[in-house]
């Protein structure tokens, strides 16, 4: 095996953390502000990229950073490594509400497409990379799913989603129609599209927005009911302007009548 074989147990309901249990000398790799807990033994380092076997030259490490640039990314990775010569422990949380996902990359042919945002931790190893789309209509209108992480290897990932999680098995040629946001991932088999909804009542007071994604099987898909960008547009709607009043409070159109001041995003 290529990355660190590590041992995890995942705790909480509706905010969960993951602890991950290293052997001396283990490493795992997380996203900055991922960070919760560790034994005493356990040292933090910071480091260019995510220390993977493919980013052995100082080009490759460059590459992988400008990659993560892009998705709004770190440049840098946080890498844990027990120094006792005794098992130790150290705990990840999630940053919002949902579950976290432990993905065993040996059981998906050794590649997961995800969410840029939703990695949470993973064994070193482990490579975290970008998934460009080739479909012009993925690029020009995909949205939050235009740029996706690629996680590739053979050893443990973790990624967190929000609100409920639905996990789908898709069998071949079966299509499953999601909205942008709502896709936590998918194995590396499953087909990814972007469709115009259509209609002009629909494009323009549906409150849904103009596209959703559909997805061709087979493979495994996972679906969160409360992508985070939901959750924050809710919050700035419902945030008091000047003179103390929310977004809509008072509003006799509710909806309609932040569309017609120019508030509702398209």
């Amino acid at each position: 095996m290529q990355a660190h074989e590590i041992d995890y147990h995942i705790f909480g309901e509706e905010m969960q953390y993951v602890e991950i249990e290293l052997d001396p000398q283990e490493i795992v790799i997380a996203e900055a502000g991922s960070f919760m807990m560790m034994d005493n033994n356990i040292q933090m380092q910071t480091i260019f990229g995510d220390g993977s076997a493919q980013q052995n030259t100082i080009f490759d490490k460059l590459l992988s950073a400008g990659k993560r640039v892009l998705t709004g990314e770190s440049l840098f990775m946080t890498a844990f490594i027990n120094q006792n010569n005794t098992k130790s422990k150290v705990s990840f949380a999630a940053p919002y509400p949902g579950k976290i996902i432990p993905i065993d990359l040996t059981h998906f042919g050794g590649k997961f497409i995800c969410q840029k945002d939703s990695f949470l931790c993973a064994a070193k190893g482990v490579a975290i990379g970008i998934e460009f789309s080739k479909k012009l209509g993925r690029g020009l209108f995909g949205g939050e799913g235009f740029i996706m992480q690629k996680i590739e290897g053979d050893g443990m990932a973790f990624v967190h989603s929000g609100g409920t999680l639905a996990k789908k098995e898709l069998a071949v040629g079966e299509i499953l129609k999601v909205d942008t946001g709502c896709i936590v991932g998918f194995t590396k088999d499953v087909d990814y599209d972007i469709e115009f909804i259509g209609g002009i009542k629909n494009s323009i007071f549906g409150g849904e927005g103009l596209f959703y994604a559909t997805l061709r099987g087979p493979g495994t898909v996972y679906i969160q009911s409360l992508p985070f960008s939901r959750l924050a547009d809710r919050i700035i709607a419902s945030a008091p302007r000047a003179g103390g009043k929310s977004r809509e409070e008072g509003n006799l159109l509710g909806g309609l009548g932040n569309l017609l001041d120019g508030d509702n995003r398209f």
